[in-house]
């Protein structure tokens, strides 16, 4: 007997509502929680990132205190206590035990956290794995004690369940202090990730306590924050039709005009006029009365208006100086250090800057280079392969710069490549934020920043390869040098050991290399041809010589062929 069909009325009934944090705890695994060894490292990451964050936009220097300790097989307690502003008692289960709760969401301006899922999914996964309460101390600089939670997240309603609070005596002045059990697997990635933090973040002092009881700190390279990304409207160049027409419903604007002054960076009256003019619209008419149509004809003349390049005060790049000190802080023993940065660009409205580090040499290993991708200051660990930097770096022909390189593969070399882009939403390509969407405008950027890095990479190798040589040359000289002063012993008579010492003390003294990998003689030339070719041509006409004199040598010369020839 077939089996009996449902009608859309008991269909109708089983249809429910899907909690966030329901749909979380089934599909942890896009949150970047599908191994164990992630998991552990997602959880110190996430905690970090939020440590970082609340310094720096409070104004304080961060000092950020991480320890890993394991319990038993794999379950892991990781702890990460901050000298941050702290979080006020009402706002404390919310920020860690709700999902999609944040204040960064809504705001245009670059920042580490987007989602407001961090956190609170590093709650949920301690939860799944262990079933432990995740303990919170938080003090602002108000409290006189400290605030103390335990808490877990109620799927069902994705609201905080506060298992305990109290209050106790403070231990620390003001910050915050996370404590969450997990089951994990320890690896070295750890390390990783806290290194390149410290290399992305010159200015926070980092300490770390490995399971084996090992201390690693990493000290801050500045002792200043960067500067304060201010919070922006959004570029024109790259917005999509139902943005704007999600932006005409609710702006308070009045006019066509005025909504684009308003509502858009970059853009001043005369550019919002222009825009009007090329798109046939009144620049007087009501947003309201905008349709599909009229829509279609501003983002068309959008893209035809020059439009000067967004504010770049939304952004906070790490800085060419702070960049090159913090990598010669983790890298002391480099040979060549450098860093690039472009000029800010635009993807979908949104502005984003790229900058770039190379590390070269030193004990590096002539291996394929090792590529460290960071978005806003954060370092991303997996996913390499689908994200924009790889697919820049791949695209980047290296043998131009130096490095030996197959086809659609990471170059080969001793080097480390840094690529980081600062945004005001960075388009990760999942929730677990850990690569960067390959739009063609990043990975443009990208390429562009990467050559311009590279040219100076090959300009070091090129005057490292005459370093050499030069260096061959002159060793050459000094092998033959005891030939030479055996022949010049024969000819003059004189001590063989006291000419060839001679021999040899002429080249220390009259042959240097400069910091150009050149050779320089007695006066400081390059070599004899350079030199020759630098002189100044002179600007007197030579006297031809006198008939009687070139009978004379037209005379010698078959006379000196005949010699020769004998």
């Amino acid at each position: 007997m077939a089996d009996r069909k449902k009608t859309a009325e008991e269909m109708a009934k089983e249809q429910k509502e899907i909690s966030i944090s329901e749909f979380f705890e089934k599909n942890k695994h896009l949150l970047g929680f599908d191994n164990p060894t992630k998991a552990l490292l997602m959880c110190a990451k996430e905690a970090v990132d939020n440590a970082l964050d609340a310094c720096q936009e409070a104004g304080i220097v961060p000092d950020i205190v991480i320890k890993v300790r394991q319990l038993k097989d794999e379950n892991y307690r990781i702890s990460i206590q901050d000298n941050g502003p702290g979080v006020v008692k009402e706002q404390i289960p919310k920020v860690f035990g709700k999902l999609l709760y944040g204040s960064k969401f809504h705001t245009l301006k670059q920042n580490r956290g987007q989602q407001g899922i961090g956190i609170s999914a590093c709650v949920l996964y301690s939860q799944l794995t262990t079933g432990a309460n995740t303990r919170v101390w938080s003090k602002t600089e108000k409290d006189k004690k400290t605030h103390y939670y335990e808490l877990q997240i109620n799927t069902r309603k994705n609201e905080p369940e506060i298992m305990k609070e109290e209050m106790q005596e403070p231990t620390f002045e003001h910050g915050t202090k996370i404590e969450m059990d997990v089951s994990g697997r320890y690896r070295k990635w750890v390390e990783d990730y806290l290194k390149q933090t410290s290399i992305a973040n010159p200015f926070a002092k980092i300490s770390y306590t490995a399971p084996d009881g090992t201390r690693t700190t990493f000290p801050r390279s500045v002792n200043e924050l960067p500067k304060t990304a201010k919070e922006m409207n959004p570029h024109p160049y790259g917005i999509e039709f139902g943005i704007i027409q999600r932006m005409l419903v609710g702006t308070q604007s009045r006019s066509l005009v005025a909504f684009l002054t308003n509502e858009f960076s970059s853009v001043g009256n005369q550019t919002a006029k222009e825009i009007c003019k090329v798109a046939k619209l009144d620049s007087n008419m009501k947003p309201a009365d905008l349709g599909r149509e009229h829509i279609e004809k501003v983002l068309t003349a959008i893209q035809k208006v020059k439009i000067q390049r967004p504010p770049t005060d939304c952004l906070s790049p790490i800085g060419k100086e702070s960049l090159e000190e913090s990598l010669k802080k983790e890298f002391p023993t480099a040979e060549f250090v450098i860093s690039r940065s472009r000029d800010p660009d635009v993807y979908r409205g949104f502005p984003f800057q790229i900058e770039i580090g190379i590390v070269y040499g030193g004990n590096l290993k002539e291996e394929t280079i090792e590529l460290m991708r960071i978005a806003n200051r954060v370092p991303l660990l997996y996913q390499a392969g689908a994200c924009a930097t790889t697919e820049a770096v791949k695209d980047t022909d290296w043998k131009r710069y130096g490095l030996n390189q197959q086809s659609n593969a990471l170059p080969v070399g001793k080097m480390i490549l840094i690529v980081h882009m600062a945004s005001v939403w960075v388009p990760f390509v999942s929730e677990s934020k850990e690569a960067i969407a390959p739009y063609p405008e990043i990975v443009k950027e990208m390429k562009l920043a990467i050559q311009d890095a590279g040219r100076e990479l090959s300009r070091y190798l090129s005057g490292k390869r005459r370093v050499g040589e030069q260096k061959r040359r002159i060793l050459i000289f000094e092998r033959y040098s005891t030939e030479v002063a055996e022949a010049l012993s024969n000819m003059t008579g004189k001590e063989k050991n006291d000419i060839e010492k001679k021999l040899k003390s002429f080249i220390g003294e009259r042959v240097k290399i400069n910091e150009q990998g050149e050779v320089e003689g007695i006066e400081g030339a390059k070599d004899e041809g350079e030199k020759e070719a630098k002189m100044p041509q002179s600007t007197e006409k030579k006297e031809k010589p006198k008939k009687e004199e070139q009978q004379t040598l037209k005379a010698k010369k078959p006379k000196e062929e005949s010699e020769e020839e004998e």
